[in-house]
């Protein structure tokens, strides 16, 4: 039985804060006139955030796992969807429900537009991920081959696919004009359309990269503990490069802060660099670095609540939305500032209070 690694719940707790950052930012970028400055803390440094929970799940589920005996698929698979799917369907309902009352229209939808919905994660902004997710467990036989047999060399190969797949399906116009040939609300026009929120090879080399360092993970421990300072140069780097390139965007190509979002995001080439980046630096820093027992505290809180806060806080996000424009306020870069903290904590307090009450329930 391998240790315990706190890092990971670290990680998680670290991630999800930024895709809350994320989601505020999109609520930030509503102001005419934002701060360019603040939208690039929001939307770009924390861009590794998505993808580094595939990253995470991958070296939790390698690290644990015993590559010499035989893999029990379907076990696998009833553990990870009571995790994911289940939920994931339970949120996807009511999300739909809610935001269709909230907004006066018919709370459930007919079956093709239902089944469109939960197929690509469409009740809410967030919940792509979690199909992502379910399609990495679906085809875990094939990640497990490919960890087997994956060398520096093909590791290398894999990431210059990923780069070149990425950099197409983000940037291509072809893309589109064949979307728009393709007859009206089919579902191959919609898998194209969607393609973003369902299909794994957006995402499949930071995921083998988390299963391989997962599965050396004492070699991994010791190539970091052991160079420092260049996981620390690099991490330095890697974000430094996206904002570089979200700048060029706006001072340069004179693109509008939200243009240049959705631009310089987690698939271009700069994006795909910091999320490798960080997710190295993260786990050297976790591991390695001298955290004091208040900060592991704080980072343990995030995590071990990080799945509740990911699938609560755009809730939270409308109420307070709402709330602001009861007040008359606008979302200026200091009320911004305010929002973002406001969401953490409020829908992080709820997660603990929910979990100290069904702990309770427990004991009785």
């Amino acid at each position: 039985m391998k240790p315990y690694l706190a890092s990971i719940e670290y990680i998680r707790g670290v991630a999800m804060l930024g895709v809350v950052a994320i989601h505020v930012g999109s609520q930030y970028l509503l102001n005419p006139t934002p701060n360019i400055h603040l939208v690039a803390l929001f939307e770009i440094v924390s861009r590794f955030s998505v993808p580094i929970f595939f990253f995470v799940s991958a070296f939790g589920l390698f690290y644990r796992m015993e590559l010499s005996e035989p893999f029990e698929y379907g076990k696998f698979l009833r553990r990870r969807f009571k995790a994911v799917l289940i939920p994931y369907l339970l949120w996807s309902t009511f999300y739909f429900v809610h935001d269709n009352w909230l907004a006066g229209y018919e709370l459930l939808p007919d079956f093709d537009y239902g089944a469109e919905i939960l197929f690509f994660g469409l009740a809410k902004y967030h919940l792509y991920f979690m199909v992502i997710l379910i399609w990495f467990y679906l085809l875990m036989p094939l990640w497990i081959f490919l960890v087997k047999r994956m060398s520096p060399a093909k590791l290398i190969l894999l990431l210059v696919a990923q780069v070149s797949f990425d950099f197409w399906s983000s940037y291509s116009p072809e893309i589109w004009q064949v979307i728009n040939s393709l007859e009206n609300g089919s579902w191959l026009q919609l898998a194209l359309k969607w393609r973003l929120n369902w299909f794994v090879g957006h995402y499949v080399f930071i995921f083998v990269l988390g299963g391989i360092l997962g599965v050396h993970s004492e070699k991994f421990f010791a190539w970091c503990s052991s160079h420092k300072k260049i996981v620390g140069a690099t991490f330095f780097v890697a974000p430094a490069t996206l904002l570089g390139y979200y700048y060029e965007l706006i001072f340069v190509q004179k693109f509008s802060p939200l243009e240049a979002v959705n631009t310089a995001h987690q698939l271009s080439p700069a994006g795909i660099f910091y999320t490798i980046a960080a997710s190295i630096f993260l786990f050297t820093l976790f591991q390695f670095g001298s955290l004091n027992s208040l900060t592991k505290k704080f980072l343990s809180l995030l995590g071990k609540n990080s799945y509740f806060v990911y699938l609560a806080h755009p809730l939270t996000i409308t109420y307070l939305s709402l709330w602001l424009g009861k007040l008359g306020l606008i979302m200026t870069a200091t009320n911004a500032l305010i929002f973002y903290v406001a969401v953490v904590a409020v829908t992080l307090a709820i997660s603990v209070i929910f979990n100290l009450l069904s702990f309770g329930s427990e004991r009785k």
